[in-house]
């Protein structure tokens, strides 16, 4: 565990790699976009352990459709019997791979809450494709979460840049997409620049990269090696200098931080 400040913190977090988080706040414990093993079509798993989470989670947080971030056999997995949040359009399609576990599901549009334990839950606006797949009818609308305990902490799923990012903060912690799991990234995503930008204009006092140096297709890593790991550094020297007010921390998959409040 590494700590981020003195005194009692308000919010724990452990990146799995990928979208993988698991954020403890107020005795609460959320896990987004669960992505738990280590192979996924042509992914493979590139660094860091399988994930062995500390128990059962309260809530899973969904951001959207896609398969890196809704993985049903990923979501088969999870101990206990977590409420599972989704975008609003997404339940149908939860239904009919999870049967009765998507009787524990909870719908949000952009603006809506729900509360779990001691934290509330908004969705906010994501930048992003809303399909399953390039050929699926399953639509739901991309979201991102604010998380509001102890701590104030957004994250944002995979997104590009958009107008309300300001009215997001001020933020203690955001969780944000620095790259992908490919060479290339297409709209509706963040690279290190734009992702400072984020920070910048959503006012977080600390920022994790996510959404890198994980899954990447096989023989990928020795054709573009510079998409893979420093994205996350990058993203930190960015923001360094586009928002000096942010303190960045660089995580492992499976390392631990801990955010105390100015």
């Amino acid at each position: 565990m590494t700590e981020t400040g003195a005194g009692d913190p308000a919010a724990r977090v452990t990146w799995h790699g990928h979208s993988t988080v698991w954020i403890e706040d107020s005795g609460t414990r959320l896990l987004t976009d669960p992505l738990l093993r280590d192979r996924l079509a042509h992914l493979r798993r590139r660094r860091g352990p399988t994930p062995q989470l500390p128990g059962a989670p309260d809530a899973v947080l969904v951001s959207h459709l896609h398969a890196d971030h809704l993985d049903f056999a990923s979501l088969r997995r999870l101990p206990g019997d977590p409420t599972l949040v989704v975008p609003a359009g997404a339940a149908r399609l939860v239904r009919r791979a999870l049967g009765a576990a998507s009787d524990r599901c909870v719908e949000l549009a952009v603006g809506e809450t729900t509360t779990v334990g001691r934290v509330r839950v908004t969705a906010v606006p994501a930048a992003h494709d809303t399909r399953r797949g390039p050929w699926s009818r399953h639509h739901a609308g991309a979201v991102g979460y604010l998380l509001q305990g102890a701590a104030r902490t957004w994250f944002a799923g995979d997104t590009g840049l958009f107008d309300e990012m300001g009215k997001l903060g001020p933020l203690d912690l955001a969780l944000v997409p620095v790259a992908g799991w490919g060479p290339t990234l297409g709209p509706g995503h963040l690279d290190p620049a734009r992702a400072a930008e984020a920070v910048r204009r959503a006012a977080a006092a600390w920022a994790v990269p996510i959404h890198y140096g994980t899954f990447w297709p096989v023989g990928f890593d020795r054709v573009r090696p510079d998409r893979f790991l420093p994205p996350g550094e990058e993203f930190a020297r960015q923001a360094g200098a586009l928002s000096p007010g942010t303190r960045v921390r660089v995580l492992r998959p499976g390392e631990s931080c801990a955010i105390t409040r100015s």
